[in-house]
């Protein structure tokens, strides 16, 4: 048997199957007398969940590093935050048993974080079950089941695994896994691809049609599973594991080589962060800087809204890791799907058409004004830049600029340095933006294509939504004509340069036809960065400029990707 689903961690792997079922949990709500018992009973399994978490963090410190790590962290702050544990003692408070009130706030709060569009909040809705299971069964004294300690290499099966599942397995024995459900997005992607495990999610019922100890094939790199292989296809899969670890070595060998085509054509290749703990992956992988550092997590895993000095401390901690590369910092992308508790706004009818970003900043004066201020003092300890989110029109941009500059007289009167020629652009993510860039590039220094969002409002496709999302296509002609147009216009005016910072930049199918535009800089997710930077040293600028003009010319997505698939295999270039 065969089965197809989505490539999340590249890579194969060959053993037997473990089918991972969580223990049913039994919440049934029942009204209680003594409230104030309840109370403590909840706050002692929440004091030994922080306990747990505490010991599977140091876990993780010791066996995937600081960086993934910091999830548990994360996942800690869960137990302190007013509106998380504030809504279960609420809940107790009305009455109701713990458990009942604790089952009731996880499957609120992670229907909220579900029904976001941005995919890396999506994937927080885990993080609140993974947290509020594991207060629940201390609740109960019911004991997690373990995968710590396995007998023999195996291939784990389960619904979804969550971040302590992938933190605490057995990684001498866990080859490769795979999950009726999950997205390259989810926690256990990012750790499947941190660990290096190969992966395949999105299986549907892989867990109902295997049985433990059934020999499986996993095929991370494409995304498919194969059950009760032949001995044929075992040696085929054998040898494509050994040839795919060769070129995993080879990969690791270009960290501290430039992006640069064989006739000398350089790129820039720069990573996208979340906080200072993602920096470790952008310069393990060879990143040169970072294209977008998205500071609405330092506003998200904040109780209370973070001050100058807080925001000044991340900002520069990432500013002086890259001695030689720039780190552009996205000011405060709020709003629409994504919100705060201490900062209420109305419910709008389209979010996402709404009040955010930097229209919000801009409602949000004092609040903007903060921001900018930290990350003008962080400047001048290395190469900063400030790039303004969701903009739609020049005034926008001088508007901001404007900003800038309040700021920096104000600084000026406190006698407080800051890089004086600090460059500022602006994040192309709308249609207009995207169309009337020569108009903003004489008020940019730089332009950072955002084609999660450019690619949606564009084709009017909800990529979430499973309906339409096949629509969802960045090599759309559409798509690649605004990206030309906005590469042009940047190309035209001698001081202003076009990044990328959505997924399109770390797509491999997309890298020779962007190359070949003129786009000057490519910020991906760090294990995207060795890859493309392999693509980019594989070929010449001219090679790269004829096949810009042949996907320019072409009328649909499909005959565009059969013809790069063809050309990369005419070139001898393979992917993971």
């Amino acid at each position: 048997m065969k089965k197809t689903g989505i490539n999340a961690s590249p890579g194969i792997a060959i053993a037997k199957a473990f089918v991972y079922v969580k223990r049913e949990l039994d919440v049934t709500e029942r009204v209680i007398e003594n409230i104030a018992d309840e109370k403590n009973r909840f706050e002692a399994a929440v004091e030994l969940s922080r306990v747990q978490l505490g010991a599977i963090h140091d876990k993780a410190v010791a066996e995937l590093g600081e960086e993934e790590a910091a999830i548990f962290e994360a996942h800690a702050m869960f137990l302190d935050d007013p509106e998380f544990v504030g809504t279960i003692g609420n809940e107790i408070d009305g009455g109701i048993n713990a458990e009942s009130a604790t089952q009731k706030t996880i499957d609120t709060f992670y229907a909220m974080f579900d029904a976001m569009d941005d995919p890396y909040f999506k994937g927080r809705a885990a993080d609140i079950k993974d947290v509020g299971t594991r207060i629940l069964h201390n609740l109960l004294g019911v004991a997690m089941v373990d995968i710590s300690n396995l007998d023999e290499d195996t291939i784990i099966l389960a619904e979804d695994l969550a971040p302590s599942d992938t933190a605490t397995m057995d990684k001498a024995h866990v080859k490769g896994f795979a999950t009726d459900i999950g997205s390259r997005t989810s926690h256990t992607a990012i750790m499947a691809r941190s660990l290096e495990i190969p992966a395949v999610l999105g299986l549907d019922d892989i867990t109902t049609s295997v049985k433990d100890g059934d020999t499986i094939i996993v095929d991370g790199s494409e995304g498919v599973v194969i059950v009760d292989p032949t001995n044929a296809e075992i040696a085929e899969y054998k040898a494509k594991k050994e040839a795919y670890e060769a070129y995993r070595a080879e990969l690791a060998g270009l960290k501290d080589q430039p992006a640069e085509t064989i006739d000398g054509h350089r790129v820039e290749i720069v990573g996208n962060i979340g906080s200072p703990a993602d920096v470790e992956g952008v310069l393990d992988n060879g990143g040169e800087g970072v294209g977008l550092y998205r500071t609405e997590f330092l506003y998200m895993n904040s109780e209370v809204m973070p001050d100058e000095e807080k925001q000044f401390a991340a900002y520069k901690t990432v500013i002086e890791s890259f001695k030689d590369g720039a780190v552009i910092i996205r000011t405060l992308d709020i709003g629409g799907d994504k919100k705060l508790p201490y900062l209420p706004l109305e419910e709008e009818l389209n979010p996402f058409l709404g009040l955010r970003a930097v229209r919000l900043c801009f409602q949000k004066e004092d609040l903007f004004k903060t921001q900018l201020r930290a990350i003008l003092r962080a400047s001048v300890f290395g190469k900063a830049r400030i790039m303004f989110p969701m903009v739609g029109n020049v005034d926008e941009v001088k508007q901001a600029k404007a900003l800038v500059k309040a700021c920096m007289a104000e600084l000026d009167a406190e006698s407080k340095a800051y890089d004086k020629d600090i460059e500022i652009g602006v994040m192309i993510e709308i249609p207009s933006a995207a169309i009337t860039a020569d108009i903003i590039a004489e008020e940019a220094a730089f332009f950072s294509i955002g084609t999660n969002d450019l690619c949606q409002y564009t084709l009017a496709v909800d990529r979430m939504n499973q309906n339409v999302s096949y629509l969802y296509d960045p090599l759309h002609p559409a798509i690649l004509r605004l990206v030309k147009n906005v590469i042009d216009a940047s190309n035209a005016k001698e001081s202003c340069f076009t990044g990328m910072c959505g997924e399109m930049a770390g797509d491999p199918y997309a890298t020779l036809i962007l190359l070949g535009m003129g786009m000057h800089e490519f910020s991906m997710s760090a294990s995207s960065i060795p890859q493309i930077k392999k693509i980019i040293r594989s070929v010449t600028f001219e090679q790269a400029k004829a096949i810009a003009d042949e996907a320019l010319s072409m009328t649909n997505s499909t005959d565009i990707r059969s013809m790069i698939t063809a050309k990369m295999d005419e070139m001898g270039i393979k992917l993971l």
